[in-house]
């Protein structure tokens, strides 16, 4: 197949790029990852060295780079060549360029985002190219990474998130026993001021290659500047190699105090570490041990690779105060943790909701404010409901109940409250909620109600944390990653009918048979009978497939089958 697509590649043609068939490409790219976890996990290092030598000169990991940065969210975001890789020909074409042979990283052009705090946070950007050759590299170092990786990291790590996080830190504090400080630390400027020649010296890839990524400099306001520290924050491979920068944060500091204080006194002491990305929190029985033994180590620890604690933002502090770490605030009542989401977290969302709504146009049918407004409100209630979050659930819907009132009342300057109340509240089920119509999904002649979310009918369910030893891209974890997986699609918030789509088809894609990420937002419900042609919207008429996947279907006028659950 390599030959073949590689001899067909100054063709340029788009379906070109549609036949490639993606489900041996990934096979061949998950097989030779886990080979090189496995060789890692061994001590192995030249085998090491000489698959991650074979996987990148491989068309297939190539042509899965240019997927990736053509597929993500930043995929309309150039670099300073103004150079997209927006049609089936340029990805196509872009999968030869991928070489290192005369390769040369173009400098970042600098943007800047705004902060909650009001400040600003400068991202680099890279070209398309240069992000298709971190995107090459980094299917090979991802592997490498995860062998070496901290059990608590659960940050830019596959299959870990922030609840992963949440839940571990509700493991170290729950219990009446449980230490009472916690050190919240926080790095300043993280991703700015890692230390280059640090990085030369431990990350475990070309280093000629990641020389040319962290010297490349950046254009900011049209003057080209150096990059004398720091990672391309921006880059695809950035949170990668600041992974590498923390790990042995954890287990480097469990070491140090059971020399220090010996095997059993380093086990009363209470010390334990959770991090997720730049930002961790360590527990321990006494405000003088993390003070005088824990933060001392950490920065020194940190002083090596170019980094210091914020004095501003770093306090050590008792739980019976509370603490805000990921949008949660962890704090004991009564010798009860209890996990909520944070104020600041709560104002966030709100001020999101009322500029929604104060920019909503009179004109508008007020099922397109709803359909602005129900994403953000099921995210948000998504990441909150595994805590004690019904009360602000509560309180959220009814300050969004009164901001539509108000907005009611300002769109129909004449109407009462009562009429505002009756025009836009309607029965649903048992109860009036704020609704619109739109059309029955089913095919019926009447338009049915398009009610607004309401955050108080999330139910609270309890997140399951991943074990700290996964491994993804180790042959023995797989059951357990495919058991994970399934088992948190249970707690999502799909509609019905595509969560039953999903378990129909294993979880997998009607086309290619790869993992659907149950994360990705994106995912495409294609009709087997087009609806033009008299197809129905049923579910035996229905499968689930990947974007990618779905266009190669249209493109090449491909059949879909639906999968035998």
């Amino acid at each position: 197949m390599e030959n073949v697509l590689t001899d067909a590649a100054s063709s340029g043609d788009s379906k070109d790029w549609h036949s490639i068939d993606w489900k041996s490409v990934q096979l061949f790219v998950g097989k030779a990852q886990m080979r090189i976890a496995q060789a890692e996990t061994e001590k192995d290092f030249r085998r090491v060295a000489r698959l991650t030598r074979s996987l990148l000169r491989s068309w297939q990991a190539k042509a899965l780079a240019v997927r990736k940065v053509t597929e993500n969210r930043g995929k309309r975001t150039s670099g300073i060549d103004c150079v997209h890789w927006d049609t089936p020909e340029k990805k196509w074409n872009a999968i030869s360029c991928l070489k290192p042979h005369g390769y040369r990283a173009r400098p970042l052009r600098r943007v800047y985002i705004p902060k909650a705090n009001g400040k600003e946070r400068p991202l680099g950007i890279p070209t398309m190219k240069d992000r298709g050759m971190q995107a090459l590299y980094l299917l090979a170092l991802e592997p490498t990474v995860e062998c070496a990786s901290d059990p608590n990291s659960y940050g830019f790590r596959k299959g870990r998130s922030t609840h992963d996080a949440r839940s571990q830190l509700f493991v170290s504090l729950s219990k009446q026993a449980s230490a009472s400080w916690v050190l919240d630390a926080d790095i300043s400027g993280f991703f700015d001021n890692i230390n280059h020649e640090w990085l030369l010296s431990h990350v475990h890839m070309d280093k000629t290659m990641l020389r040319k990524w962290l010297k490349s400099g950046v254009v900011d306001a049209g003057q080209l500047r150096r990059t004398d520290d720091g990672t391309p924050q921006g880059g695809i491979i950035s949170p990668a190699l600041a992974n590498i920068c923390l790990n042995g944060l954890e287990t480097g500091l469990q070491q140090f105090l059971r020399e220090k204080l010996k095997t059993r006194g380093a086990k009363a002491a209470g010390v334990n570490l959770v991090r997720y990305a730049d930002d961790f929190v360590v527990t321990g029985r006494s405000k003088e041990l993390l003070e005088n033994t824990v933060q001392p180590w950490i920065v020194e620890f940190l002083r090596e690779r170019g980094l210091t604690l914020s004095a501003e933002k770093t306090r050590i502090v008792h739980i019976d105060q509370g603490f805000d770490f990921l949008g949660w605030n962890f704090r004991k009542y009564g010798g009860k943790l209890l996990i909520k989401p944070n104020l600041k977290n709560v104002k966030a969302l709100y001020g999101k909701v009322k500029e929604i709504i104060t920019n909503s146009r009179s004109k508008d049918p007020v099922e397109v404010l709803i359909q602005r407004l129900n994403p953000v409100l099921k995210g948000w209630a998504q990441y909150h409901k595994g805590t004690v979050a019904k009360q602000t659930f509560s309180k959220v819907d009814n300050l969004i109940y009164w901001k539509l009132m108000r907005w009611g009342l300002h769109t129909h300057p004449r109407k009462t409250k009562e009429w505002v109340y009756s025009h836009y509240w309607k029965q649903c089920g048992s109860r009036r909620r704020f609704a619109g119509l739109q059309d029955d999904p089913f095919g019926g002649d009447e338009r049915i109600p398009l009610p607004l979310y309401s955050l108080a009918d999330m139910k609270i369910v309890r997140h399951v944390k991943v074990k700290g030893d996964y491994n993804p891209f180790h042959p023995d974890d797989v059951a357990y990653g495919e058991k994970l997986r399934v088992h948190r699609m249970g707690e999502t918030i799909w509609s019905a009918q595509r969560a039953s789509l999903w378990f129909d088809q294993g979880g997998k894609c009607a086309l290619c048979e790869q993992v659907i990420d149950i994360a990705d937002e994106n995912m495409d419900d294609h009709h087997i009978v087009y609806r033009q042609l008299g197809g129905s919207d049923a579910l035996s008429n229905r499968v689930l497939l990947h974007p990618i996947c779905h266009r190669r279907v249209h493109a090449l006028g491909l059949k879909v089958i639906k999968p035998v659950p």
